[in-house]
């Protein structure tokens, strides 16, 4: 075959990634193979996962944008309006304190990656939450896909569990597919695991369908959908296909169904967590990610305090203590945290000073997120605001950097592109780069 033979270059477009000139010149070669161009591309996606450290990501989301001053990046020598109304405490690391009500995450402190220097430019809920989602300042033209959806169009489901779960549903619209198919958009519990009562909605038959009947619908409609998809080829026929194959694999499989059952763990690992939406949600995440889910979600509490920060701070941060800490120790104990990623997110920080109000404002500029486990280092603190929480000091971290990191230790190339509407090639990540002093 001829170095210039025509190739099939969108052989398969969902594979497409930025070429350099040296792989260019190995088209020929790999022709001469017998392998198309998208053979090629997947060989170098699966080289890419034999070097991922982390088997699946735990996201924690605190929305409404977390005050640094009273958690991770409290400010002891300030002034009290820039302080704040709370003390702060020793951690296990050297010179490193927390807010007095994080005593157990302080006690895990060198198992996890405290980063002090997060920034961005969007002071509005929806534009922080949509940057902190995607890896990608919002556009007007275009819906970018979340994380947890890039995870699951890039490595797929296993042990017939969904890719990608929302506890208890999926908290905005920027946790959901964007420009990708509706196929790779996450599956939600439905529930609240909280509830003593929960369940996971249609994960059981109905009473008056038993496995034969269930059996002979599904052969019908795999019937239905191949008749229309000969007349018709359309990426909602894909979406809806795809999602009844999840559906018939989670109600057939007892492995899979037994994934979402938390009433399997015992009761003094769910009192270490705590019987509050953030223990159980933080422990039905890890009973997911242990059964085979690449991406579990969750949502916790409301962190937007222009007003009375002391009085919210009070009333959330020691059940998020509590089950943070208790997620870090159960995930080390099973011997999981070196291959589970887990990332605490908000939309941004607030304002260096107390208001009128006794709250914060929006303040994008720095803030703080934490990182542990999954090839992350442990023990360690990564950049840092100024001593007035009013800009980063050192090394800044960008949520294109930030985002490009977390997709290199799940074994994702973040410069591939995939295909928006209209073949048109975006990156993963545009214009990020990995960030390696995160990296152990």
């Amino acid at each position: 075959m001829s170095e210039f033979q025509p190739v099939t270059w969108y052989d398969d477009p969902s594979h497409f990634r930025k070429v350099s000139r040296r792989e260019f010149l190995y088209v020929g070669l790999v022709g001469g193979l017998g392998l198309t161009l998208g053979d090629f591309f997947r060989l170098r996606a699966e080289e890419v996962m034999q070097d991922a450290k982390a088997k699946a990501l735990i996201h924690i989301f605190l929305p409404g944008g977390i005050s640094p001053h009273e958690s991770f990046d409290p400010k002891p020598f300030a002034p009290v309006e820039v302080r704040g109304p709370f003390g702060s405490i020793p951690t296990k690391l050297d010179g490193v304190f927390f807010n007095e009500f994080l005593k157990e995450t302080a006690q895990i402190a060198d198992k996890i990656t405290v980063i002090r220097s997060m920034t961005h430019g969007e002071a509005a809920h929806e534009r922080g939450t949509m940057s902190m989602f995607t890896g990608y300042k919002p556009s007007p033209a275009i819906t970018y896909p979340s994380m947890g959806s890039v995870v699951s169009h890039e490595l797929g489901s296993r042990q017939d569990l969904p890719p990608y779960v929302c506890i208890p549903s999926q908290p905005n619209p920027y946790a959901g597919s964007g420009y990708l198919s509706n196929a790779y958009g996450p599956f939600s519990l439905g529930g609240d695991p909280t509830n003593e009562k929960f369940s996971v909605r249609d994960l059981t038959l109905s009473p008056d369908v038993d496995h034969e009947r269930f059996k002979q619908r599904q052969n019908i409609l795999a019937a239905v959908d191949a008749h229309f998809r000969d007349l018709e080829k359309s990426d909602a026929l894909d979406a809806m296909d795809s999602f009844y194959q999840r559906a018939y694999n989670l109600v057939s499989s007892p492995k899979a169904k037994e994934a979402f059952n938390l009433k399997a763990e015992p009761d003094a690992l769910k009192d270490e967590y705590g019987r509050n939406a953030a223990g159980m949600r933080m422990l039905m995440a890890r009973r997911l990610v242990e059964g085979g889910v690449r991406f579990a979600s969750m949502v916790f509490g409301g962190w937007d305090h222009h007003v009375n920060v002391k009085g919210g701070i009070e009333a959330e941060l020691p059940k998020f203590d509590k089950a943070y800490a208790a997620l870090i120790r159960d995930l080390d104990r099973r011997g999981m945290l070196d291959s589970t990623l887990v990332m605490v997110t908000t939309e941004f920080g607030r304002t260096p000073k107390i208001n009128k109000d006794a709250g914060r404002d929006h303040w994008p500029r720095v803030f703080s997120v934490l990182l542990a486990g999954g090839g992350i280092k442990r023990g360690s603190v990564y950049g840092s605001s100024d001593p007035t929480g009013a800009e980063p000091d050192e090394n800044p971290l960008s949520v294109e950097d930030f985002a490009m990191t977390i997709y290199k230790q799940l074994g994702i190339d973040g410069a591939k592109k995939l295909m928006s509407p209209g073949s048109r090639p975006i990156d993963i990540v545009r214009a990020g780069q990995v960030v390696q002093d995160l990296i152990a």
